[in-house]
């Protein structure tokens, strides 16, 4: 049985998943979502999720396993993924994962130890309390006076990230950091990394968020909310979301939450690039699904040896 996927990141609508549905169509194997927002059920317009129809002609996993007022994390998705994966791979299938949460794609390629720890709401709220009171910059200082190295990496603005990092020393007494060792992987792989330059990536968030308010997302997010769902769950502070939970509200204008999901959206893509640096020799950068054809003739005779030559 052979254990391997190719892997394919980058920034939101920088292509992936059409990327990733086009070779799976073209040359076989199943589709692993590696997106934080797609595991959620009747959260589809506002995460760009594939549709059914799509998810009908190649095999999908990771997609619509979690119930919006779940928190997800990072160690459930990990365990996810490789039991996903392994059934893949008992079929004697191929593996395409395609996502933007960078987290999630090295956890996995790099075999990162990730603690599991549940959720404390407490201790979330008073967290989320403090960052509202006193800003998100005192918060990420309490995180590096007890994880220099974990407060480093994570960026001050992204205050669920910071609140995870104090969550996880609390409960463990052993600093995020230490616990996010990196392993070696049982599977072989290949990244490629979607190059698209920012101008035209913009360009496609615009019309993407553009498409989601036309397809109904207002109606979407109403739904959610009407079945019960908090406005300050994990989910619904999802990019888009949280902006139309506050129009709904009377906070926002429609067009005043369209011209934000736009910003926060472009805000988020640069984040995400972060996670996947052009320096980085493990990650081939492409345009296309024919470049990723091109680059990794991966269903050769030679297929072995060239998944572990892109990995040195």
């Amino acid at each position: 049985m052979l254990r391997r996927l190719v892997a394919i990141v980058g920034p939101t609508a920088s292509g992936k998943s059409s990327v990733a549905m086009e070779l799976a169509l073209e040359l076989g194997g199943e589709i692993v979502n590696a997106d934080s927002r797609q595991v959620y059920r009747g959260m589809d317009i506002g995460t760009a999720k594939p549709s059914l129809a799509d998810r009908r002609r190649v095999r999908h996993h990771l997609f619509d396993i979690c119930a919006p007022d779940e928190t997800y994390s990072l160690g459930r998705f990990k365990r996810d993924a490789l039991a996903a994966l392994d059934e893949i791979w008992a079929r004697d299938a191929f593996a395409w994962l395609a996502g933007g949460t960078g987290q999630y794609a090295w956890a996995l390629l790099e075999d990162w130890n990730v603690p599991e720890v549940p959720p404390d709401t407490a201790l979330r709220a008073e967290l989320e309390a403090f960052a509202a009171e006193r800003g998100h910059d005192a918060l990420h200082a309490r995180l590096a006076a007890i994880d220099p190295e974990a407060a480093e990496r994570i960026d001050a603005r992204n205050v669920r990230r910071v609140i995870r990092a104090l969550e996880v020393e609390r409960h463990t007494g052993v600093p995020m950091s230490a616990w996010q060792t990196r392993g070696s992987p049982d599977f072989e792989y290949l990244l490629f990394g979607m190059d698209v330059p920012l101008p035209e990536l913009d360009a496609r968030i615009d019309a993407r968020v553009d498409a989601m308010f036309v397809a109904g997302f207002v109606d979407e997010v109403r739904a959610l909310l009407d079945a019960g769902l908090s406005p300050v769950s994990s989910s619904m502070a999802s990019i888009g979301y949280a902006e139309v939970a506050r129009h709904l509200a009377g906070e926002f204008t429609l067009e005043a939450a369209i011209d934000e999901t736009k910003r926060a959206t472009r805000r988020l893509a640069r984040r995400q690039q972060q996670w996947f640096r052009r320096e980085d020799r493990r990650i081939t950068w492409v345009r296309d699904a024919q470049d990723i054809e091109m680059h990794a003739n991966i269903f050769t005779g030679a297929c072995t040896n060239t998944i572990r030559g892109a990995r040195r």
